[in-house]
């Protein structure tokens, strides 16, 4: 295992102060007056302050949010604001080597990861930067009697309240800012408290390009205290929520008061499964990066790698030597493959599922310690492989969000098929084999949103993705995920 020392001291100028809440433009200190500290999972020291935003906060920012939607916002035309999309991608890009160095400091991955995020969030933008005309007037045939006409309306749905993960802020804003944006929506973002710091930077930047004030608010804060303030609140008309399934339910439960739509991408316990004819010099790294990318902190990792049992021994051991050949450390640093873990709780967490994977009689292939010495402020794990898991354990069940992967071994289609559905889960899969008739098969039995053929965790913004069963409901990224921002209104006109 190869490790990497913090010793890049590269510093954005960004850094270091306490940030403020964006409220109507603003930038103003939380209502309470209190913040609180936001650490580098890299070395565990302080890199800022937040304000502590809560419900009063919310209140304000969804006024403003509001406010906004009722103005001079409502009358901006589509081509307007797609020239405003364009700007927006225009100066992303002439900070993306900024952006993407507070984004490593703030959640820890590597810089090859975030710089890639950034040209990722580009194409996000100019995908919803053609759809700023989704918003239209049409005429109907119809079979009322006499001469009526008949109009239907697709009009912005008003004020959207966005509850982001720490594990990728900086892109994962865009599932709300784009379609926010495109349709002439406005929102309240609630960024996680453990990585807010490029979200707030990247306001900034949207504001030189001419954001209009109270279009996005940013409340900064804990979920318990900002985010359920906003899942609930009466002046709110749509959530875009993506996070863990048991904070998912208090959301639905949440957003009754007014009946709000619901967007929700919950966790995961993603199956990936190699047939024995797959090639394996690319499904090795291909099925070990779509669990170690960001080390596992991604929603729809292949966590739960089903390995055909003729060849489950050669590939276990090929994947114990390419887990051993990764570069763990400090994410400015180059080269390195896998950064830490976002907090000491989440090290905690995954080193707690270490411990249980071999109680259950799970097999410790390869990694399953946390890296000391020179690492040892940081929040680093070894990328960790059990072999011969059983799908009823508990590693194989719940969702670790660390860079943990549990090979199951299976015999027929049949039987993996019910395993890989023998979950709680939906959200994504995996197949690796050089069978057309396999892939089929098995991509289309596999009750998840996504599933990827050969390769894993491919995400065109013009195609989306989305989940099924407790992974949650609707769909990010295409036209159905700006139609989401839309609600229908039918006029008829009596011509007579």
């Amino acid at each position: 295992m190869q490790t990497s020392a913090a010793t890049v001291h590269e510093r954005p100028a960004f850094l270091g102060s306490t940030k403020q809440l964006l409220i109507g433009g603003q930038w103003v200190p939380a209502a309470s007056g209190e913040a609180f500290d936001t650490f580098n999972p890299a070395d565990g020291t302080v890199i800022g302050r937040l304000a502590r935003g809560g419900p009063v906060d919310i209140d304000r920012a969804v006024a403003a949010a509001r406010a906004a939607f009722e103005g001079p916002w409502s009358r901006w035309k589509p081509i307007e604001r797609q020239r405003l999309l364009l700007r927006i991608n225009d100066l992303l890009l002439a900070h993306a080597e900024e952006l993407a160095v507070l984004e490593t400091m703030d959640m820890g991955a590597p810089l090859s990861r975030t710089r890639s995020t950034v040209q990722w969030i580009s194409q996000t933008i100019l995908h919803f930067a053609s759809c700023t005309g989704a918003a239209t007037t049409t005429t109907s045939s119809h079979s009322l009697p006499g001469e009526v006409m008949a109009l239907t309306h697709k009009t912005p749905l008003g004020v959207v309240g966005g509850i982001i993960p720490w594990n990728g802020p900086l892109g994962g804003q865009w599932w709300i800012l784009g379609p926010t944006l495109a349709t002439g929506c406005t929102c309240v973002l609630k960024p996680a408290e453990d990585a807010s710091l490029s979200v707030l930077r990247f306001a900034e930047i949207m504001a030189q390009a001419g954001v209009p004030d109270g279009v996005m608010n940013i409340v900064t804060g804990y979920g318990s205290e900002a985010g359920s303030a906003l899942a609930a609140h009466p002046g709110v008309d749509k959530i875009s929520f993506t996070g863990s399934t048991e904070t998912g339910r208090k959301i639905v439960a949440a957003s009754a008061g007014n009946l709000k739509r619901l967007q929700l991408e919950l966790g995961g316990k993603s199956p990936d499964i190699v047939f024995a004819d797959a090639d394996l010099d690319i499904a090795v790294p291909g099925a070990a990066m779509g669990v170690f990318s960001n080390s596992g902190q991604i929603c729809y990792s292949g966590t739960r790698l089903f390995v055909q049992r003729r060849v489950q021994e050669e590939f276990v051991e090929r994947l114990r030597h390419f887990s051993a050949g990764l570069k763990v450390g400090n994410g400015l640093q180059p080269d390195v493959d896998l950064g830490p873990l976002i907090s000491a709780r989440q090290l905690d967490r995954v080193m707690g599922y270490v411990k249980i994977g071999s109680e259950e009689g799970a097999v410790l292939a390869a990694g399953g310690a946390r890296l000391g010495n020179e690492l040892a402020n940081g929040y680093f794990v070894e990328p960790t492989v059990f072999s011969d898991v059983a799908n009823t354990m508990a590693i194989a069940r719940e969702e670790i969000f660390g860079p943990v992967i549990s090979v199951i071994p299976f015999d027929t289609v049949d039987e993996v098929l019910k395993m890989a559905n023998d979950s709680e889960f939906g959200l994504a899969g995996g197949v690796w084999t050089r069978d057309l008739s396999t892939a089929h098969r098995v991509s289309q039995g596999i009750r998840s949103g996504t599933v990827w053929v050969n390769c894993y965790g491919m995400v065109d913004p013009t195609v989306g993705f989305g989940g099924c069963k407790a992974s949650g409901y609707g769909w990010k990224g295409s036209t159905e995920h700006v139609e989401s921002f839309l609600q229908r209104k039918a006029v008829y006109i009596n011509l007579n």
